[in-house]
C-alpha cells in the first residue's frame, strides 16, 4: 500500500514573538468533530525554558533518523492533545523506532481551555531557532491555535506543507500503546544520579539496565528486574533536558526466557512536566513490525466493540477500563481489545506513569490503519483451511500450531526465528480465529 500525502494546512505559521508562543493548528479532532484550525488553550506557561526545551525534544525526534543517520528531508509536525487538564505533545521518529511525549501538566499551565482535541501543531525552523533562545522565569504567553479566523487570501495566508505520510510511522502509533501497557516501574534516579548514568552511555549496541542501589549498572545479559537498552544513542534528547530534571524513572516488561531484546520507556520528571522516550527493541527495527495488537485485532467482536467504547470516550486524560466496562457491558478482556482497535485507528496512548490509556484522535484517515497489518490479513485467508487434529493442535497450511493457557507455538520459520516476541504469526492468528468460529 503506498504511502497517503498528509497536508498540513495552517492558517499561519508558529511563531515566538514578545513573549507570546502561538502554536499554529492543522485539521483536527474535537467533540464536536473534525475542525480546521482547532483552538485548545489560552494562557501562559509557568516554565517557558523548560517547555521551549520539552518542545524543541520532541520536534528533535521527529526528525531524527536514528538506525540511518542520513537526513530525512521530511519532517513530519508533532501531535498535540489537549485534555482538558493537561497538554499531551507526541512524535515519532523517521525510522519509526522512538516514541516522544511531552506531557504539560496543571502545574505548567495557568490560563484557559477553549476545547479538547488533537491536531498536529507547526514547528517550522524560525520557531525551533526562537525556542533554543528562551530562558530565565518570565511566564511565556501561550496559544495552542488562535482564536480568531484568519481570511484565505490569494497571496498564501493559509500555510501548507504535504508530507508522505508512511504506514510504518502510523502502525508504530498502534504498536507502542499495546506494548508500553505490559511495562512496569523497574528503577528510579535522583536527578544527579540520573545525570551520571545517562551522560556515560555508549552510543551503540542492545545492553541491560540493572538496577544496583541508587543507580543502574550496565550488562551485556539479562538479569531479573533488569531494562532493556537498545542503541542508547537514541536517548540523546533526555540530554538537553537534564538540567531541569528532577529524576528519572525507567520502565520495561518482566525479562523475557527467551532472553531477546525488548522495548523500553525512559521518562523525565520536570518541573510540572513529563518527557517520555519510549525505544523499540533494537535500533534497526520500529514498533511497525512488533505484532502487539495483532491477537486482539483477530477476533471478530473487537471492531464493533470498539465502535461502542469509542462512542462512550471524551478526550480523558486517563481512561478508567472498569467505568468503561459498566457503561458499555463488555468485559474487561473485551474492552482491552476494544482499546487496543482504537488504539490501531490512533485514538487511544498509553501513559506508563499514570499506568493508563488516554483518549486522542490522530488527525489522518484511521480507515488506512486495519488494512496495514499484513500478518491479520493473511490470517484471514489462512482460517477457513484450518483443520484441528487434536484439541490445541491444528495444521495451518503445512504448519503445526499448538495453542495452549500458556501462550503458542507455530513451526513456521517465523515463529522459529522470533519465538513469539514479535507477536504471532500468520497461522497462529488464524487457528485463534478458527478455535473461536468453532
Amino acid at each position: 500500500m503506498a504511502d497517503a500525502l498528509q497536508t498540513y494546512s495552517y492558517a499561519r505559521s508558529s511563531t515566538l514573538d514578545r513573549g507570546a508562543l502561538g502554536l499554529s493548528t492543522s485539521g483536527g479532532m474535537t467533540p464536536q468533530g473534525l475542525t480546521a484550525h482547532p483552538h485548545f488553550f489560552s494562557g501562559v506557561l509557568t516554565r517557558p525554558s523548560v517547555a521551549a526545551a520539552g518542545l524543541l525534544a520532541v520536534a528533535d525526534v521527529a526528525r531524527a533518523r536514528y538506525y540511518d543517520a542520513r537526513p530525512t528531508g521530511i519532517v513530519r509536525d508533532p501531535v498535540v492533545t489537549c485534555n482538558g487538564d493537561r497538554l499531551r505533545v507526541e512524535s515519532f521518529s523517521a525510522c519509526c523506532g522512538v516514541y516522544a511525549r511531552l506531557d504539560l501538566l496543571g502545574p505548567a499551565l495557568d490560563g484557559d481551555v477553549v476545547q479538547r482535541g488533537t491536531t498536529n501543531v507547526d514547528v517550522n525552523d524560525p520557531l525551533r531557532r526562537a525556542l533554543v533562545r528562551v530562558g530565565g522565569d518570565d511566564p511565556l504567553h501561550l496559544a495552542v491555535g488562535q482564536d480568531e479566523v484568519v481570511a484565505t487570501t490569494l497571496d498564501g495566508a493559509v500555510v501548507e506543507k504535504k508530507v508522505p505520510l508512511p504506514e510504518r510511522w502510523v502502525r508504530g502509533f498502534a504498536e507502542v500503546q499495546v506494548i508500553a501497557s505490559a511495562f512496569d516501574p523497574r528503577a528510579e534516579l535522583s536527578a544527579p544520579d540520573a545525570v551520571r548514568f545517562l551522560r556515560s552511555l555508549p552510543a551503540r549496541g542492545v545492553l541491560w539496565a540493572v538496577p544496583a542501589g541508587r543507580t543502574l549498572r550496565l550488562s551485556a545479559r539479562p538479569a531479573p528486574g533488569a531494562v532493556c537498552l537498545a542503541g542508547p544513542g537514541r536517548l540523546a534528547t533526555l540530554l538537553g533536558l537534564l538540567r531541569f530534571a528532577t529524576s528519572l524513572r525507567v520502565y520495561g516488561p518482566a525479562v523475557p526466557e527467551h532472553g531477546l531484546p525488548v522495548s523500553s520507556a525512559w521518562e523525565l520528571e520536570l518541573p510540572g512536566m513529563r518527557y517520555t522516550l519510549t525505544l523499540s527493541p533494537e535500533a534497526k527495527r520500529g514498533f511497525s513490525g512488533e505484532g502487539a495488537v495483532l491477537e486482539d485485532l483477530s477476533t471478530d467482536h473487537a471492531q464493533d466493540d470498539a465502535e461502542l467504547i469509542g462512542a462512550l470516550l471524551a478526550f480523558e486524560p486517563t481512561i478508567d477500563a472498569d467505568l468503561l466496562a459498566s457503561q458499555s457491558g463488555l468485559g474487561r478482556s473485551r474492552v482491552r481489545a476494544a482499546i487496543t482497535q482504537l488504539g490501531t485507528a490512533g485514538r487511544v496512548g498509553y501513559d506508563v506513569a499514570e499506568a493508563a490509556h488516554f483518549h486522542r484522535e490522530l488527525p489522518y484517515d484511521a480507515g488506512r490503519v486495519l488494512a496495514m497489518n499484513p500478518r491479520l490479513r493473511s490470517a484471514h485467508q489462512l482460517a477457513p483451511t484450518v483443520v484441528f487434529t487434536a484439541p490445541g493442535v491444528a495444521e495451518v497450511n503445512g504448519r503445526r500450531v499448538r495453542l495452549t493457557p500458556s501462550g503458542a507455538t507455530c513451526t513456521c520459520p517465523w515463529w522459529v526465528d522470533h519465538r513469539g516476541s514479535r507477536g504471532p504469526c500468520k497461522h497462529v492468528l488464524a487457528a485463534q480465529m478458527a478455535e473461536v468460529r468453532a
